[in-house]
């Protein structure tokens, strides 16, 4: 099994562990709503977190395989091009996953690219919305612990 299709298969089944042992420490995430990548196991695996709330109705419909230039650090990596369709934000999205993988099989870098404009927007929005609250909650939950460690005399 290839690393597209353990990835396609963590995806389809919202596995969050299984997309951790594929992506590498310092994986590199292009985002269509974002012009700097998302950088980093721990930010790649909080923003699919995100995405799994947002994304309805989300499948892959092809794939393709070869090898591509990373935008990283320009280098000839094997590559995935994984088609999807889904909805987000009541927009229908058309959309493309390019997956650069190391020679362990694993993914390195990773290139979302979406269409129309308009689902683009209606995406960037929902994600944006579930890390806000999700941010929100978390910098809750610390004040909380850091008053139950330390309370006022």
């Amino acid at each position: 099994m290839t690393a597209a299709d353990r990835f396609r298969a963590a995806v389809d089944s919202r596995d969050l562990a299984g997309l951790e042992e594929l992506f590498t420490e310092d994986i590199r995430l292009y985002s269509p709503v974002k012009f700097t990548p998302f950088e980093g196991r721990s930010a790649v695996l909080g923003l699919f977190t995100a995405l799994f709330q947002v994304f309805e109705d989300f499948r892959y419909i092809g794939e393709y395989s070869g090898t591509s230039l990373t935008s990283a650090d320009n280098t000839e990596a094997a590559s995935a091009v994984l088609l999807f369709r889904a909805t987000a934000g009541g927009r229908q999205i058309h959309g493309i996953d390019l997956l650069h993988l190391t020679a362990d099989d694993r993914i390195k870098e990773f290139t979302v690219m979406v269409r129309p404009q308009s689902a683009v927007q209606a995406l960037g929005e929902a994600v944006l919305t579930v890390l806000t609250a999700r941010a929100t909650l978390t910098a809750r939950a610390t004040l909380t612990a850091r008053a139950a460690e330390d309370p006022a005399p």
